[in-house]
């Protein structure tokens, strides 16, 4: 080889010695870590977004203080039930628009309130009413929730709830507290301490397994309700449940009015 042909080859192999490392590709960011809520705050959120959800009428949402304290008390769609007084979910309101969750909507005869959630948690429709059904009853089995949620947005089946918790898994707002492909797996919202988290965990520890499991025993249970019967069943449930909404609202409503004419409770 040519003196020359040797000078080159030299050449190449410093300028390609120079030459900067590929990019490598970045890894994703991890989710957020969300701060916990209380259960009050847990609840005055769930309260909001069903409402807004299940709303009939304009006027009914944004929420009033009065009417906010009676769907924070409502009996049915609730685990715990709670007794809040005004007070109490005032002070409740009060920290959440601290933290931006909340919005006080002001310049009509009472103060209304209304939530933020689709912005600060970035959450879709069937997204959001997922949570809510987990923020207003906590841990639930993916049946119930599928069930209950379906009443704020369109949920026909547990593989399109899967695809609505898939994401909310990544991002953390929602939780499996037993494994996923279990029969009758558990989840919960994201906005529990860790302790709570833990406790929670070991309290659903038993869940039933999938049947697929051939090292566990299945106890043998009653035969399941025909599809006909269980959908009548599931139809007159959510029908009484919204009965019951309607009028925790309209007694709400009569409440700011009387309020509002300096008349006494009924």
């Amino acid at each position: 080889m040519s003196l020359r042909a040797v000078a080159f080859s030299e050449k190449v192999v410093a300028m390609s010695s120079d030459a900067s490392p590929a990019p490598q590709p970045q890894p994703e960011p991890p989710p957020p870590a969300w701060e916990p809520l209380s259960p009050l705050d847990r609840r005055i959120l769930g309260v909001l977004v069903e409402k807004q959800k299940t709303s009939k009428t304009a006027d009914s949402y944004p929420l009033s203080l009065n009417a906010l304290v009676t769907g924070c008390n409502q009996k049915s769609n609730r685990d715990p039930v709670f007794e809040l007084d005004e007070i109490e979910v005032e002070e409740g309101l009060d920290a959440l628009q601290e933290r931006g969750l909340v919005t006080r909507v002001t310049g009509g005869r009472v103060d209304r309130f209304r939530h933020e959630l689709y912005a600060v948690w970035t959450s879709a429709g069937p997204e959001l009413a997922v949570l809510a059904e987990l923020l207003l009853r906590g841990a639930q089995t993916k049946g119930d929730l599928r069930t209950r949620a379906a009443r704020m947005a369109p949920i026909d089946s547990l593989d399109m709830l899967d695809e609505v918790l898939e994401p909310l898994v990544k991002r953390k707002l929602v939780v499996y507290l037993t494994e996923p492909d279990r029969r009758g797996a558990v989840v919960t919202h994201g906005f529990h301490t860790a302790n709570e988290i833990t406790q929670l965990k070991a309290l659903h520890a038993g869940a039933p397994v999938s049947v697929s499991d051939p090292g566990t025993p299945v106890l043998r249970s009653a035969p399941a309700p025909s599809p006909a019967a269980d959908a009548k069943l599931t139809a007159a449930v959510a029908e009484i449940d919204a009965l019951k909404e309607r009028v925790a609202i309209l007694e709400a409503q009569l409440a700011d009015v009387r309020k509002q004419l300096g008349l006494s409770p009924a």
